[in-house]
């Protein structure tokens, strides 16, 4: 499952880069039509290029970094920043015109700073970039302040709104995610967090007594054999009591009821964000049946949950065969777990059958048949 927050995260990316990356060809061609038409030297040109291909070739890894957490500024975007200040003071001033088209390269740095500072920080930052770069347009152009200032505003505003919001976007899918995961897991645990505390109720207690009698039966076995017979005879006793409440135990942990199993195994894959279809036909089955069949639903979703990425599973029960179909197959070998292995011995002990295994047309099929 957790290729799809994954595969998310790398369209966010890709789609973020593409966009850049079309800026950075507009800007290359600008610097190829002034080197063509006369307006700067080969050597001038190749500074620019220079510039601009280490500006837009740190974005994208400066953009990877912000998305993964929210890190502290680094060199490379001191360095980006510096790249492309050189950059837009190596253009030519001729024609005026270009200027302002030039000066985008500071906002689009400014956007990406945002996502290393704190909001007052990447405020203050803003006014700062916003009134160098219209000054600069106001110096060279020689046009009006409030024709230059709006627009410039305008643009760091928008373009720095645009990565706040897409990063935020991942972050939100990404929590999301986690939390159907922990869930998941809370599901997974719960029973065997239940038999463990019931275990450790009925040894506990048992098992120490048994120590402590013990002992005292090994102390007295020299000085007074009839008594240490008489403790360890007890100890005999509190041993096969201990031993039948166990068994009574697990009699108890195995006589699961296949509705409830079948409701766990809804509430825990739409936690894990798979939606889950049941249709169940089981009524004329003989308690036996329902229990083995209520094991199968158990492991099966236990097995969806933790090895599988499925957002569909159907779960259908017909007589004493019962099918559980998801559409969580990664393209890797099957290998069957502990979990698979016990429940397969379990059935064919019991006299019935079972398999798990993709089907050719892209699923995972678990498919368990009880004696009825």
């Amino acid at each position: 499952m957790a290729a799809r927050p994954e595969t998310a995260r790398k369209i966010l990316l890709y789609w973020m880069d593409a966009a850049v990356l079309l800026l950075g060809v507009m800007f290359v061609v600008l610097a190829v039509i002034y080197l063509v038409d006369g307006r700067i030297s080969t050597l001038h040109a190749a500074a620019v290029l220079v510039c601009l291909l280490a500006f837009f070739g740190l974005f994208p890894f400066l953009l990877r970094d912000a998305y993964d957490a929210r890190p502290r500024p680094t060199p490379k975007l001191v360095l980006a920043g510096v790249f492309a200040v050189v950059a837009v003071l190596l253009v030519p001033r001729q024609p005026l015109e270009g200027v302002p088209t030039w000066l985008e390269m500071g906002v689009l740095w400014l956007s990406i700073a945002a996502l290393y500072l704190p909001l007052a920080m990447t405020l203050c930052l803003g006014v700062t970039v916003v009134g160098l770069a219209s000054g600069y347009v106001i110096a060279v152009t020689g046009e009006p302040w409030f024709e230059v200032v709006g627009p410039e505003t305008l643009s760091a505003v928008a373009l720095t709104a645009a990565m706040l919001v897409w990063r935020w976007i991942w972050w939100t899918i990404r929590d999301a995610h986690d939390g159907k995961e922990a869930k998941a897991r809370l599901a997974v645990s719960e029973e065997r967090l239940r038999f463990a505390r019931d275990l450790h109720d009925l040894l506990g207690h048992s098992l120490s007594v048994i120590t402590l009698k013990s002992e005292l039966a090994a102390k007295l076995a020299t000085k007074d054999p009839g008594r240490a017979a008489a403790e360890m005879a007890q100890v005999h006793r509190l041993a096969g009591d201990s031993l039948a409440e166990v068994q009574q135990a697990v009699h108890g942990y195995q006589a699961l009821d296949l509705d409830e199993e079948l409701a766990g195994a809804r509430a825990a894959l739409e936690a894990a964000g798979a939606r889950c279809l049941i249709d169940a036909r089981a009524d004329g089955l003989s308690p036996a049946a329902r229990t083995l069949l209520a094991w199968v639903v158990r492991e099966g979703t236990t097995n969806v949950l933790k090895h599988s990425a499925a957002t569909r599973c159907a779960i259908t029960i017909d007589g004493g065969v019962l099918e559980m179909l998801n559409d969580g197959v990664d393209g890797r070998p099957a290998s069957p777990g502990s979990g698979l292995r016990g429940l397969s011995e379990r059935l064919a002990t019991a006299g019935g059958s079972f398999s798990a295994q993709p089907t050719p047309a892209g699923e995972f099929l678990l498919r368990a048949a009880v004696p009825a």
